[in-house]
């Protein structure tokens, strides 16, 4: 269940999950956990060659063990599906595909998505995903400081990551507007959405409302929390199917 409050100029949303459709939802996430850690056509291409034991032994290197690495990257996997599902920024990279190692985070932003208009204007989202049994204000604010760094714009070293990424896989067009904002015109903050996106067994509602009033800058802000009370069963819940 969705619910949508204004706070100043921005929006906060909440995501409830309901108790009777937790196994339900751990079986759609965990669906959907692979194709954040690997291409799909090379998972085709080792299920065609070498069989679905190989394929399932290659998700399973990929995947953390680490109750702390589960949670960030579940919550970031989540993000990213609500941003594709839910907003207008719908162009991007899975960016776990290129995980140093399974147990250790990435640097950077946690979540960029774009999107262009009809005349070729790049748009982008810089997100930042906080995700813990217990939400604080101290967690809030450290993602906080992370969307306001470099003067509220994404990194040159994410963006140039992203559009490496998308070099390699063929895709011109974002490539392109990345390297023109990036490389010639420079990115500014009238392109940039910010989003502070929580995954929690409490409600972080109140934190994060004091938090959004507490922006001063010019960049639009959209809040998300989801809430799933059975936080940390969830979690584990979802990688053990997937490796099931």
């Amino acid at each position: 269940m969705e619910t949508e409050t204004p706070v100043s100029a921005h929006k906060l949303h909440r995501l409830n999950a309901e108790s009777p459709k937790i196994a339900h939802a751990v079986t759609v996430v965990a669906e959907a956990v692979p194709s954040f850690y690997a291409i799909p056509s090379r998972l085709s291409d080792l299920l065609a060659k070498l069989g679905k034991p190989a394929a399932a032994d290659y998700i399973a290197t990929k995947l953390p063990v680490t109750k702390a690495i589960r949670s960030g990257d579940l919550g970031e996997i989540l993000c990213n599906a609500y941003v594709l599902e839910s907003t207008r920024f719908n162009l991007g990279v899975r960016r776990l595909r290129w995980k140093d190692h399974r147990e250790m985070s990435m640097r950077g932003e946690d979540v960029l998505a774009f999107s262009l208009d009809l005349k070729g204007g790049l748009y982008i989202l810089k997100a930042e995903v906080k995700s813990r049994a217990s939400m604080t204000s101290a967690v809030i604010s450290e993602a906080r400081d992370a969307l306001s760094y470099n003067n509220e714009l994404p990194s040159p070293h994410a963006i140039s990551f992203v559009a490496d990424r998308l070099n390699e896989a063929g895709d011109a067009v974002l490539r392109d507007a990345l390297d023109k904002a990036q490389l010639i015109g420079g990115i500014k903050q009238s392109q940039v959405t910010h989003m502070l996106f929580t995954f929690s067994g409490s409600n972080p509602s109140n934190l994060l409302t004091k938090n959004l009033n507490s922006y001063s800058g010019t960049v639009p802000q959209q809040y998300v929390a989801l809430t799933v009370s059975e936080h940390q069963e969830f979690i584990k819940s979802v990688f053990e199917t997937v490796v099931k």
